[in-house]
């Protein structure tokens, strides 16, 4: 979860700081007025997540296996010892980071990542306490192992999110495969799930599958392609993703205990090729729908609800990394309704993997690029610069 309320009114100071400190970008017209575009840092290989912590400084991942701490101003450190060993091929490596909300009193960290082991490999996530010096994780168990591990090296899924009572969301990959992505109806498989354990990676009593024959505990909902975006919602305290379609069909799903959100059974998209896949269903009885849904696709990874006061025409939007679009998307909701959508950083040209409320309000993002950079979104007249788009 990219959760801020922990973060001291100084951390947003110094934040606010160093964003005078560097030189901005560019400044960009959007609907609702003029915003600022900065790089905070660069020379990252492929960031995939970032989180910030209690000193204004933020920890970010990097799918080759380095987890680094970023200090406010932007520099980045050696890479953080103690990480586990990663798969790092293809879509596979060091992915999300997030923090224990209670990490001011046990400064416990944890990350997901590409698993190798017998049959391939898979998605994990283990936990480790941060030492003061941000040089190491310390103590390092790992507290969750996707079943089974597979031979291939995509849709590993991934998001890591704290609920408001302390259960950890963990979204699981099919695997990509046609081999493999029936498993996302089986719920004797973690693949194409949702799952939902303690923080110390046991099961809890009120999971919806808990004592059913033949099915996994873990497993809070399924039938879900390969969600790399998922967030809780800041009033009704529900998780909600947004996974990867095939050829067509991105879905903004709301997560429901137990619910079959239908895939491979149903889509909105195709297979690359353009056949239909499986029986070309769209929707079926007993399967969830999409609240919104995207084709040509955006490639969704990373999302906040944002509630910061930088941008207070933007309270209570949801903002979504684009990779295909090169976008960071805005949208407007009613409800449980999308009424409006927005692009946004497209003139950048940068695949964005993920996204971050700061405690300053401004908002963070990570592009997924060998040179890869964390991009600072916020108010205008903050720039420094007579840039203009």
């Amino acid at each position: 979860m990219k959760s801020l309320h922990l973060i001291p009114a100084t951390a947003a100071i110094a934040l606010l700081a160093a964003s005078h400190a560097h030189a901005v970008d560019t400044v960009a017209q959007t609907e609702q007025g003029e915003i600022a575009i900065t790089t905070l840092a660069d020379g990252l290989d492929h960031p995939w997540a970032l989180v910030f912590l209690p000193d204004g400084g933020m920890l970010v991942t990097e799918r080759a296996g380095a987890l680094r701490h970023v200090d406010a101003e932007g520099n980045i450190s050696d890479p953080i010892a103690g990480v586990p060993e990663v798969d790092a091929r293809d879509q596979g490596g060091l992915l999300d980071v997030t923090l224990d909300p209670g990490f001011s009193e046990n400064r416990l960290v944890y990350v997901s990542y590409a698993e190798a082991g017998d049959g391939g490999n898979g998605t994990a996530v283990a936990r480790g306490v941060l030492s003061q010096d941000m040089a190491a994780l310390e103590n390092v168990e790992v507290i969750f192992q996707q079943e089974p591990k597979v031979d291939s090296t995509k849709h590993y899924g991934s998001r890591l999110v704290f609920d408001d009572d302390g259960y950890l969301f963990v979204t699981l990959g099919e695997r990509s495969d046609r081999e493999f992505r029936d498993q996302a109806q089986d719920r004797g498989s973690h693949l194409g799930t949702i799952v939902r354990i303690n923080a110390d990676g046991s099961v809890p009593e009120d999971n919806p599958f808990v004592g059913e024959d033949d099915m996994l505990p873990e497993i809070w909902a399924y039938g879900i392609r390969n969600s790399q975006a998922a967030a809780i919602h800041p009033e009704t305290g529900v998780l909600w993703e947004i996974e990867h379609g095939p050829r067509g069909g991105d879905e903004l799903n709301i997560i429901e205990p137990g619910a079959n959100y239908g895939w491979p059974a149903v889509t909105l998209g195709v297979e690359y090729s353009g056949d239909a896949i499986g029986e070309g269903l769209e929707s079926a009885e007993g399967m969830v729908d999409p609240i919104y849904s995207w084709t040509p696709v955006i490639a969704p990874s990373g999302m906040i609800f944002y509630s910061g006061g930088a941008f207070s025409a933007w309270q209570g939007n949801l903002f979504v990394g684009g990779l295909a679009s090169n976008a960071l998307v805005r949208l407007e909701l009613d409800g449980d309704r999308v009424t409006h959508e927005e692009r946004l950083l497209e003139d950048l040209g940068q695949r964005i993997r993920d996204v971050a409320e700061g405690p300053d309000g401004a908002i963070y993002v990570v592009t997924d690029e060998a040179n890869g950079s964390i991009i600072r979104v916020g108010p205008a007249e903050e720039a420094e610069t007579g840039a203009t788009e």
